[in-house]
């Protein structure tokens, strides 16, 4: 055996180098094919709910997922009442238990998710083709007629409890805490992050119902069908769990004015190695003309994993494991943000280079090479990021709620692949101004602060000291 294996070495190291390096050049990666999406149906039922069903792969699966505006976004300073209530909405619902809830959805091959962000409540599942029907009969009820039974509301807000506790814990929600405040002000929606422990156990069943009874209804829904299923059978489901649903309240307009930096805002973690960063930007609202080269830029600059500053001070520098930066987009609101948890005692290198990519993005276009590269992977990422049924849905849900067109989804690998250096750069000088950033730092302060202010870009800025919550 061992005689075989030198014979064959020998002949490989025989073989002409030149045999190696004949072979004709390979040819040119094409750029990426738009996506498109199959043709979908959308419609309104009488009582103004909407309705878009997207057949979708070829896998004998459907997703069904009703998304209700009727997030954290509209408590008022009750915070966290939408979440209690949506908590309380899977503990049971048109007479079945919480138990029974979750027996039903795994006999159609799925189970039952639900969960509240800033904007909508999302009941969702993923069953066999077959049962479609009985998914969307199922969703109706929890988001119709749930039980909100009061023997667990105690239980409930204790596994909240243990959640904000978790959540407070952790330096990047203090953070986040801190920006939020600071950008939108400690009584603006998007301010109001988390409740105290106390103003969370005090909230009562009666609050529960009346929350469901005031903000969930008819108009706030839009209910999104995607992947293998019957269509007749389908909408005849449709109108039998959902026609008889209340219009309720149109969905809430929320105005959001950023305050203006500079703004340098410090929270204290004595001892803390590491410290985590919030760098804001106000940015550009989604389906504004310079939405799609905001995207381009972003991923080169910061969003992306081969980004410029992922590279510089991951990569090459060390000071960070996991940096990123992108666009948070509400409905007539957008904030760009960069974040990091960094060494700290580097944490002023860190923003050094940081700040240094973001004047390279503004001084100098990037290379052909290196702009065809991020624009070819955002396409490329686009297309695989909706390679399944339930994230097609969150594709459409996110663009109807921004009020983007219908065909935003077919013209968005066009519009990236389109975006070009010198567009790239223009962005850079307009979107990251550095004379108007706002900066949250979370880490320890007497090593920390002196780092800041030493940095040329930080050193005339307004420094506050918050504590959080």
């Amino acid at each position: 055996m061992k005689r075989a294996l030198l014979l064959t070495a020998a002949l490989f190291a025989a073989t002409p180098a030149l045999a190696q390096d004949n072979f004709p050049p390979a040819p040119p990666i094409a750029d990426p094919k738009p996506f498109k999406l199959p043709a979908t149906e959308t419609y309104r039922l009488p009582n103004g709910m909407t309705v878009t069903l997207v057949p979708y792969g070829i896998a004998p699966k459907t997703v069904v997922s009703l998304r209700v505006r009727a997030g954290s976004a509209i408590e008022g300073d009750t915070v966290w009442l939408a979440d209690l209530t949506g908590a309380m909405m899977k503990e049971g619902a048109g007479g079945r238990t919480a138990g029974q809830l979750a027996t039903a959805a795994a006999s159609m091959g799925g189970d039952l998710n639900l969960g509240v962000g800033q904007q909508t409540t999302a009941i969702t599942m993923n069953v066999l083709s077959e049962y479609a029907p009985d998914a969307i009969s199922l969703i109706g009820q929890v988001a119709i007629k749930p039980d909100l039974p009061a023997s667990e509301l105690a239980r409930v807000k204790a596994n909240l409890g243990r959640q904000l506790s978790q959540a407070l814990a952790q330096p990047g929600t203090l953070a986040d805490i801190a920006l939020g405040r600071t950008i939108y002000g400690p009584d603006h929606a998007y301010g109001r992050l988390v409740p105290t422990q106390a103003q969370l156990a005090s909230y009562t069943i009666d609050q529960v119902k009346a929350f469901h009874a005031s903000q969930f209804g008819a108009k706030r829904a839009h209910l999104y069908i995607a992947g293998k299923f019957d269509p007749a059978a389908v909408k005849a489901a449709i109108s039998s769990a959902f026609t008889g649903w209340a219009a309720g309240p149109e969905p809430l307009t929320i105005a959001a004015p950023h305050r203006p930096g500079p703004k340098v805002i410090l929270v204290d973690r004595p001892g803390a190695p590491q410290t985590t960063l919030r760098l804001a930007f106000d940015a550009q609202l989604a389906g504004s003309e310079s939405d799609i080269p905001q995207r381009v830029t972003n991923s080169l600059l910061g969003g992306a994993f081969s980004s410029r500053i992922t590279t510089n001070i991951r990569e090459d520098k060390g000071y960070t494991y996991s940096p990123g930066s992108g666009v948070a987009f509400q409905p007539g609101d957008a904030l760009w943000t960069f974040e990091a948890d960094v060494t700290t005692a580097q944490t002023g290198p860190a923003l050094t280079e940081v700040f240094k990519e973001i004047r390279r993005m503004q001084d100098e276009p990037a290379s052909d090479v290196e702009s065809k590269g991020i624009r070819t992977y955002m396409a490329g990422l686009f297309s695989i990021q909706n390679s399944t049924s339930g994230a097609v849905i969150g594709t459409l849900a996110s663009r109807d709620l921004l009020g983007l067109p219908a065909d935003w989804t077919d013209r968005y690998v066009p519009a990236v692949l389109a975006v070009g250096p010198d567009q790239m750069q223009a962005f850079a000088k307009a979107g990251y101004p550095l004379d108007k950033l706002t900066l949250v730092v979370v880490g320890d302060l007497k090593t920390v602060e002196p780092q800041l202010k030493a940095l040329p870009e930080l050193a005339k800025l307004p420094f506050e000291t918050v504590e959080v919550p």
